[in-house]
């Protein structure tokens, strides 16, 4: 899977999925850390990438534009925040969320418990 991890989270998440075999890069690796949200979102959406994130705009954007791509993933607040433990958590959880991933959704990941919405977000 191809993913894009924003700036809000560790490069080594990006570096976690890599070593799993995943193409993952990160928000750093485009020297566009100081970047809009809207911007980050639409390189996710040209290179067909999931975004990965702790910065809930992206899913308040997905509503506000009605899109169904790019899915996107986010560590909410409560859910361990070391990147090795969010690597583990997500490639764990990957087989469940694949398909939803695949079709355009979000993916909330917190302290206890796993939300997949599917995309795009109606009212």
């Amino acid at each position: 899977m191809k993913f894009l991890v924003d700036n809000a989270l560790s490069p080594l998440v990006a570096e976690g999925l890599r070593v799993a075999g995943h193409d993952a890069l990160h928000i750093r690796d485009y020297g566009l850390q100081a970047a809009e949200d809207k911007k980050i979102f639409s390189l996710a959406e040209t290179e067909n990438r999931i975004l990965i994130s702790s910065d809930t705009d992206f899913g308040t954007i997905l509503a506000l534009w009605r899109k169904n791509k790019p899915s996107v993933v986010l560590f909410r607040r409560g859910s361990d925040r070391r990147p090795e433990k969010q690597v583990a958590l997500l490639l764990s959880n990957l087989p469940l969320i694949q398909d939803a991933l695949e079709q355009g959704a979000v993916v909330v990941f917190e302290q206890t418990r796993l939300r997949i919405h599917t995309l795009p977000i109606h009212e």
